[in-house]
């Protein structure tokens, strides 16, 4: 078996690119590799500008030479953690769980234990494997700081079922989220196509450009706190940091979240207030309805009753 060696790539600074940040330019121009991954391999001094080490905000000048050295991928293993889990219902074919605030989904550079995925190898026998070792039996995703209901599939076969149901937008996927500011209307639609943040690869966007993806979320309000709005959304799309990225779009992000509302939060919560309370999916093998509901957490319930007090 032959040793994996490192990846080296030059590049010639165009003059389209002059003045543009060193770990942007990268980021945008290796397939792959997100701007954090850039930012530590230029800290590792494995980058160079004209054989240089510079840092990665630095700003690139045309007619430039970059250099940069992309070590071999490290083989993972996913190991099975006895982490406790509220599994609400499963069989043979899927799993529906309620999944707390904290959790991250599956393991990802940096974060390879303490996962939900991690818990499921230890609490299921079988997962599918078409998403691979990373992601087994994970059809969607639930943001780490949002709750609730999230479905797993144990084979392929329901995998495949239950991801066409989502491409198809026939899976019900509701939401409970605490909002900032009043909203007048009762019900709405919120119709905003959603892509990559071009210089925070941690966000998405709303964005009529190329590359954007239709995102549709409807939503009412259930009750107003003067200053606040708590709102049942309905997925139509179910696009990374949806909810969040449009309730942002029309003013009104979600009470928590730091990375689309402001950076001063005046509850001291571990994330964004958001909640997925009912998921409705066509049973992969009885093709039966089955539609389940989580009540929102402790810490949800709280705020409720403090913005109902305040109001």
């Amino acid at each position: 078996m032959h040793k994996k060696e490192e990846r080296i790539q030059t590049f010639r600074v165009e003059h389209i690119n002059h003045g543009k940040r060193l770990d942007v330019f990268l980021s945008e121009t290796i397939p792959g590799e997100s701007r954090s991954s850039i930012q530590r391999l230029i800290k590792d001094g494995r980058v160079t500008i004209d054989n240089e080490n510079v840092k990665p905000n630095y700003k690139i000048k045309e007619g430039q030479l970059v250099r940069i050295s992309i070590p071999p991928p490290v083989a993972i293993s996913v190991e099975p953690e006895d982490i406790d889990i509220d599994i609400i219902y499963q069989d043979n074919d899927i799993a529906v769980i309620n999944k707390p605030q904290g959790m991250v989904v599956h393991p990802a550079p940096g974060n390879y234990s303490g996962t939900l995925v991690n818990a499921l190898l230890y609490h299921c026998n079988h997962l599918s494997g078409i998403n691979g070792k990373i992601r087994p039996g994970i059809v969607h995703r639930l943001d780490k700081d949002t709750t609730g209901l999230i479905v797993v599939a144990k084979n392929d076969c329901a995998h495949r079922h239950l991801a066409t149901q989502i491409a198809e937008r026939t899976a019900l996927r509701i939401y409970w989220a605490i909002v900032e500011n009043n909203i007048i209307e009762d019900e709405g639609t919120i119709d905003a196509p959603i892509k990559r943040h071009p210089v925070d690869r941690k966000k998405m966007t709303v964005s009529t450009g190329p590359g954007n993806r239709k995102a549709v979320t409807h939503f009412r309000v259930l009750e107003r706190y003067g200053k606040f709005t708590l709102v049942e959304a309905r997925l139509e799309t179910g696009r990374t940091h949806q909810i969040r990225v449009h309730m942002s779009h029309i003013r009104h992000p979600v009470v928590g979240d730091i990375l689309y509302g402001s950076k001063k939060q005046k509850f001291k919560l571990r994330g964004q207030a958001l909640h997925a309370i009912k998921l409705g999916i066509i049973h992969p093998t009885s093709q039966e309805y089955m539609e389940f509901r989580a009540a929102p957490p402790a810490y949800f319930n709280k705020l409720v009753e403090k913005l109902r007090k305040m109001s």
